[in-house]
């Protein structure tokens, strides 16, 4: 397995047990050596003098908040309604943030203050274990444990903040920070691996799309080496990898500040090789979440969200989303090259999560939840944060005098792009209306890449968002494709839409699709998604049957300790010898 990365200054962290080859090394190697031991000592102390780690109280609210781990697994037993019998053996984990240090998430120094954003904390899984003993009966248990990245490492071991924040704040301050954390670390911000989780190759890993994946350890959520693909993949990789569910390949992207702002690649379906690998020659870097695929292409989303620390040395934000630029599509064959994609110029937008895309008669068919905005980073230096998002979670034009750069940006729908590969034309529009907002979208994955007819997605609690900052789900969807709500006429297409709401003040992440083993329909399997009840401050798994959505969960998982909000997971099914993901 490929090595950990080395930092700079884990030379002087370990110089209290120095070498026993060191009186060995030739003398100008030594004095080399001792200078840049020097260099880091002085370049540490400069930075721990100049810049100090404040608290950030408004990441860490609520259920937002980081826990302990817990050490072992906890078995459990308390179970509300009945886990169906023909529910797949295996384990169901969940990515988030979870920072190691709680508040104290910004700086302030000379050069001003700077901060980071709730996505930016450390790496924690959350999993629940499905097992059946020789009378069939069901243990469970639950284990979380964080991802021990580099620089989480690097941070636990010397006890306190290391990197400095550098996705929003004072220009100067980010700029600074930047310079400082490649100097002392080899890299311009810290190697969060707290966004998804994914399986390929019978292995299991964590990713976040600022550095490769760590295999993990699915029994014992064990950190192991970071994943680059037998050396062959030397840069970031997304966070959300396409598998092909006919060939088994998976495709990935990686997105950089700099050039090559976007490569692609196509792994083997056994994950030891990269089988094809290409430079799309973007022109500006695109922090682009998330690819599709279908049967014979690749699709690429192309927003202005753009990443340009130019930008910092003007004095503006690191990070921004340049509305009046363009957005455009690509498509490209599955091994295809720069000269071989197909560019599509479509209305701007922001679309983190695709929820599927495929092949139908000339067109290509792109299925996602789209917003005006882009809730990362947020608003600009010197804008009243909480007033920003209050007015940007909302339904767009729901106060009088509403103001279209700000208002309604972040209402998330979903949206469908049909793209004509033979005579060039576009034609997109919303497929569900202002009554909801709704993200985090999952599939029964043996369509992916396929037409499909159903997809699910977790539902924002706009109200409570606007009012906090930051995004709650309070109601799980389930989308038809195929069925066209009544009251709507064709000029104003809107897909049917079912509902399941949570009780009140319960609020939801991590939803996945599990099929029914041997099930025959698209829609035969469960809803699998954490829960947490911020009446009782109790966590839970739910389990809902797809076929009977609206219905009440036919099982509730009490967790035995609270499991903060996050991001997406997966379910690993166990077979007889090894654990591979559910299709």
């Amino acid at each position: 397995m490929p090595k950990r990365f080395v930092y700079v200054n884990e030379v002087h962290r370990n110089q209290s047990h120095p070498s026993k080859d060191w009186p060995r090394l030739p003398l100008k190697e030594r004095i080399t050596k001792t200078l840049q031991s020097t260099a880091e000592v002085f370049l540490d102390a400069f930075v721990e003098n100049i810049f100090h780690f404040v608290k950030q109280p408004m990441l860490v609210q609520g259920n937002y908040a980081p826990v302990n781990p817990i050490g072992e697994p906890v078995m459990i037993s308390s179970v509300e309604g009945q886990i169906p019998n023909d529910f797949p053996e295996g384990v169901y984990i969940r990515n988030g943030p979870n920072p190691l240090f709680g508040e104290m998430t910004a700086t302030q120094s000379i050069f001003g203050r700077s901060s980071a954003i709730w996505v930016e904390g450390d790496g924690m899984l959350h999993a629940l274990y499905f097992h059946k003993d020789n009378k069939g009966n069901w243990n469970l248990s639950y284990k979380n444990k964080y991802i021990e990245s580099d620089s989480f490492t690097l941070e636990r071991e010397r006890n306190r903040p290391l990197f400095l924040p550098v996705v929003e704040g004072q220009p100067a301050a980010v700029l600074v920070g930047a310079l400082l954390n490649q100097l002392r670390f080899g890299k311009h911000y810290r190697d969060m691996n707290n966004t998804n989780i994914f399986e390929h190759g019978g292995k299991v890993f964590s990713i976040a799309e600022n550095h490769l994946p760590y295999e993990i350890d699915v029994s014992s959520l064990d950190t192991m080496d970071a994943w680059d693909i037998n050396g062959a993949w030397d840069r970031p990789f997304t966070s959300h990898p396409k598998r092909d569910p006919q060939t088994g390949e998976l495709v990935i992207m990686g997105i950089d500040s700099k050039k090559p702002f976007y490569v692609l690649g196509v792994i083997s379906a056994d994950g030891k090789r990269v089988v094809h690998k290409v430079d799309l020659k973007f022109e500006r870097s695109t922090l682009v979440h998330e690819n599709a695929i279908t049967k014979n292409f690749n699709v690429i989303m192309d927003y202005p969200l753009i990443v340009d620390p130019k930008r910092v040395i003007d004095g503006r934000p690191l990070i921004k989303f340049e509305k009046h630029q363009k957005a455009r599509i690509g498509i490209i064959p599955r091994y295809g090259d720069v000269n071989s994609t197909t560019w599509f110029d479509v209305e701007t937008h922001c679309t983190f999560h695709i929820i599927n895309s495929f092949e139908e008669g000339d067109e290509v068919v792109v299925r996602g939840c789209r917003a005006e905005g882009s809730t990362i980073p947020g608003p600009d230096l010197g804008v009243n944060k909480i007033e920003w998002f209050r007015r940007a979670f909302l339904p767009v034009g729901r106060e009088e005098g509403s103001d279209p750069s700000i208002d309604g940006i972040l209402f998330t729908r979903v949206y469908e792009w049909r793209l004509n590969m033979k005579i060039g034309s576009v034609k997109e529009g919303y497929l569900t209306g202002l009554e909801v907002s709704m993200d985090f979208p999952a599939i029964n994955n043996k369509f992916m890449g396929l037409k499909n007819k159903y997809g699910y997605t977790q539902v924002v609690d706009s109200i409570e968002s606007s009012r906090i900052g930051l995004a709650k789900y309070n109601m799980y969807a389930k989308l038809n494709f195929e069925e066209l709500e009544e009251s709507h006429g064709a000029k104003d297409k809107r897909i049917k839409v079912e509902y399941h709401r949570l009780e009140e003040n319960q609020y939801c992440s991590g939803a996945v699709f599990v099929s029914r083993p041997g099930g025959s329909d698209e829609d035969d399997g469960w809803i699998v998604c954490f829960a947490h009840n911020e009446n009782t401050n109790i966590s839970e798994v739910q389990i809902i049957d797809a076929k009977k959505f609206t219905e009440a969960p036919v099982a509730k998982i009490a967790i035995p300790c609270r499991v903060p909000y996050g991001f997406h997971g997966t379910f690993v099914c166990k077979t007889k010898n090894d654990f591979s993901k559910c299709m």
